[in-house]
């Protein structure tokens, strides 16, 4: 087919969808004129049909081919092209009858989906000059199509030209391409087979991109209604009257009135909505509804109906066959009594059989809690050895490679229990002279064993001073940090920090080993241009061990012979990171403060080792009316004496703390108490056993409430397993849930510990708030001795 044909037929194609092709759906029942959906209009931005066809030279345009969904649509046709399609068509099909007679040869011409025959013609004459055609110029490389009215009489340089002042580009630049071939600046549109109102598509590139890209127009603004408009009526012949117009601009959406989807494209073409506001119906005051909103309830019911029966039997005329039928005698008659007595039998087998079947499953459901109780005992109790065993491994640990506190106090405590045990044999086996003897020699192995610990105190004080002090060089090189309020962590470095951790990797770096002697030298030499910047007695001598060792190196000393001045240039050294001077970031982690008048404050007086210290090297008691001795003394004096085991009492006391943190944040008694507070809660008061079960391992005792209600208190707790106490949390009211003896147990403990505890000033307020449980009354306390039961 040729292209007038084929664009005829194509206008025919779409006329025909206009009124009801096949290849339409209608989606509505009635079709007035049908536009394309555009979403985004609006009352106020209508633009008539006339100027919305209209296309704009210069303006970035969208192909007209393309729908609103995006896709290509073979069929559609502009509005305003029609009468020009039409004579071009008519131009097309006359142009092929003179050449099917003059047989002159035919081209082929490709225009996108499109295929048309183009003939060679004669020299055109000045009126198909100045004619015009449409042409599509698509910027490459971004794909964007210019659409502009041109002379086909034209050259491609005049092309050029036009589009340069468009662009901006020089027109040296701009390179034309059609069918994938560059068209000389000299040739015309005509030249290139388009005629009078026809259409070409042509690609442009610029031949240098880097400096002259091509970039796409921005289409000019939309068009926006003012508020008010001036409109000229004509009222008689000669008489005109200007009238005017407030535009309302509403927000609410057009009612949707149906339309037509292309079959193959699938492109909704919706009717047109008025522009006017639907006046409202005036409210009357009657209450009315819609017919369709009323439900109604359907009911399906079976009636039975009579239906009449008969019966057929041979007679004269009419013959019934007998084959089929059977012959029924009557059976023994029974009574009514007869009938229920069998009914109640088979209904006792019945309750029998389902009796038996309920027993089966219940006996079988008691098999499987009972399997399921006996599992979970056996793995308790394999967790409960487990845990044992590696206490008992990581306390073994503990005594063969102490290095904290805590290890210690657990080897003498050991110590203690040793002799102890020795001592008791000693006197109960020895009298005289053979006894003195023998305690002489566990004296000596006591001062033995004393010495080792001694020996491996000091190997862990190296451990514990050198992760103290690294310890203490990070805090005070770490930046600031705050939270801010999504809790993102800020940090900022001041040039305090940045001073401290340079220091800090200075500090690092002279106590590295197997360094080479240059790289020993090149620290020893940053060391001394870092302490020169302050002149002091302490610089200088620090400069003086550094200059030695730099000469010992130099004559080859042996580096085992300078392990002890390079020991003393790092206690120097750090001694120069403690100074404020030098250092101003770790004035704040200092202990002792720079400035002498607060120095008078929390400051007192240790009668053991004749020093003044901070309040908080002094621990309290709930009887002390001083502060004693300081923890260094404590600590020395149960080395010494009694070698006694707090960790234990200080576990427990942590996870009490704990407890009540997650009950409550504003628990304070909890926080008051010391470990050796706790202690005395323990042994005297409650025994160090469980209330219940009177289990005396301390691992496995935990003190909770007695009224979880309540906040914990020496006056509202009870000792008990973990077991026990996790049972008895679940309780509401305690009161109905034990004994009368049991409580009254409980609550002399109470009192006891209500006496020994209200010589705290701080503790003794919460005797008498209401939050406390009260005090027992007097007739309560009829049991005067702990009740242990047996396990």
């Amino acid at each position: 087919m040729k292209m007038s044909d084929q664009k005829i037929q194509t206008f025919n194609d779409k006329e025909e969808d206009a009124h009801g092709n096949p290849e339409t759906n209608d989606i509505s029942e009635n079709a007035p004129a049908s536009f394309p959906v555009d979403e985004s209009e609006d009352d106020s931005t209508l633009v008539p049909a006339d100027e919305k066809a209209a296309p704009q030279v210069g303006m970035m345009d969208h192909d007209p081919n393309t729908s609103v969904s995006g896709e290509a649509d073979p069929n559609y046709v502009h509005p305003s092209t029609t009468e020009e399609t039409t004579e071009v068509a008519n131009i097309h099909a006359q142009t092929e009858t003179d050449t099917q007679d003059s047989g002159v040869p035919e081209n082929v011409y490709s225009d996108g989906d499109t295929t048309a025959v183009v003939t060679s013609f004669k020299p055109a004459s000045p009126e198909e000059k100045s004619a015009t055609a449409t042409v599509k110029v698509m910027l490459l490389p971004d794909g964007y199509v210019m659409t502009v009215a041109f002379a086909i009489g034209l050259t491609t340089d005049n092309l050029k030209e036009h589009f340069t002042t468009e662009l901006k580009i020089p027109p040296n630049v701009l390179q034309i391409t059609f069918n994938g071939d560059v068209v000389e600046d000299s040739k015309t549109l005509m030249d290139l087979g388009v005629r009078p109102h026809g259409t070409i598509q042509l690609e442009m590139s610029s031949t240098d991109p880097q400096n002259y890209p091509i970039k796409p127009i921005k289409p000019q603004q939309e068009y926006n209604m003012p508020d008010v408009i001036t409109v000229r009526v004509q009222k008689d012949a000669d008489t005109y009257q200007d009238v005017v117009v407030e535009i309302e601009r509403t927000t609410r959406c057009k009612a949707f009135l149906g339309g037509y989807r292309h079959k193959i494209t699938g492109v909704e073409f919706h009717h047109a909505g008025v522009q006017t506001i639907s006046k409202k119906r005036p409210d009357n005051g009657i209450e009315k509804f819609c017919r369709n909103t009323q439900t109604v309830r359907e009911k399906s019911q079976h009636q039975q109906v009579t239906y009449t029966t008969s019966t057929q039997m041979t007679k004269i005329g009419c013959y019934v066959s007998n084959t089929t039928d059977k012959l029924i005698s009557p059976g023994k008659y029974f009574s009514a009594d007869e009938y229920h007595y069998r009914r109640l039998k088979a209904v006792i087998v019945i309750q029998t059989y389902a009796r038996r079947w309920h027993a089966i499953r219940l006996v079988k459901q008691l098999s499987r809690d009972r399997m399921v109780r006996l599992d979970w005992e056996k793995k308790e109790e394999q967790r409960k050895k487990k845990e044992k065993e590696d206490r008992l491994k990581r306390e073994y640990e503990r005594r063969m490679h102490p290095k904290t506190k805590e290890d210690f106090d657990l080897l003498y405590h050991a110590l203690e229990k040793w002799r102890q045990e020795e001592l008791e044999h000693i006197n109960a086996t020895l009298t005289g002279a053979e006894r003195k003897a023998a305690l002489c020699a566990l004296l000596e192995q006591e001062t033995q064993l004393i010495a080792s610990i001694g020996r491996h105190k000091l190997d862990a004080n190296e451990e514990i001073i050198k992760n103290s002090v690294q310890a203490f060089l990070e805090k005070c090189s770490e930046p600031k940090k705050w939270k801010a309020f999504d809790d993102k962590i800020t940090e900022m470095d001041t040039q305090y920090t940045i001073r401290a951790r340079e220091l800090k990797d200075i500090y690092a770096t002279i106590n590295m080993k197997h360094l080479t002697q240059d790289e020993r030298l090149d620290v020893l030499l940053t060391l001394k241009h870092t302490v020169k910047e302050h002149k002091c007695k302490l610089t200088e001598d620090i400069v003086e061990l550094i200059d030695r060792e730099a000469d010992l190196l130099m004559r080859g000393v042996k580096e085992s012979n300078l392990e002890g001045l390079r020991k003393r240039i790092s206690t120097l050294f750090l001694q120069y990171i403690k100074t404020p001077t030098f250092n101003p970031e770790v004035a704040r982690l200092l202990k002792v403060p720079q400035d002498p008048s607060l120095l008078h404050k929390n400051i007192y007086f240790c009668p053991g080792c004749r020093r003044y210290l901070r309040s908080t090297e002094f621990s309290l008691t709930a009887n002390s009316r001083t502060t004693g001795r300081c923890h260094q003394c404590n600590k020395l004096d149960n080395v010494a004496r009694q070698r006694e085991d707090l960790n234990k009492y200080k576990n427990m006391l942590t996870q009490l703390r704990q407890a009540e943190a997650e009950y409550d944040k504003k628990a304070k008694i909890a926080f008051l108490l010391q470990e050796q507070d706790l202690q005395y809660l323990l042994r005297v008061i409650w025994a160090t056993q469980s209330a219940l079960s009177a289990w005396d391992d301390l691992y496995d005792l935990v003190m909770i409430r007695w009224n979880k209600y309540v906040e914990w208190s020496p006056w509202n707790c009870i000792m008990l397993t973990k077991e026990e106490a996790a049972a008895h949390l679940k309780l509401d009211n305690v009161e109905q849930a034990y004994g009368v003896v049991f409580i009254r147990k409980v609550k002399h403990k109470h009192t006891l510990a209500k006496k020994y505890f209200s010589q705290i000033p701080t503790m003794a307020q919460f005797l008498h708030s209401r939050d406390s449980q009260p005090a027992a009354p007097g007739n309560d306390l009829l049991v005067t001795k702990p009740a242990v039961t047996q396990a």
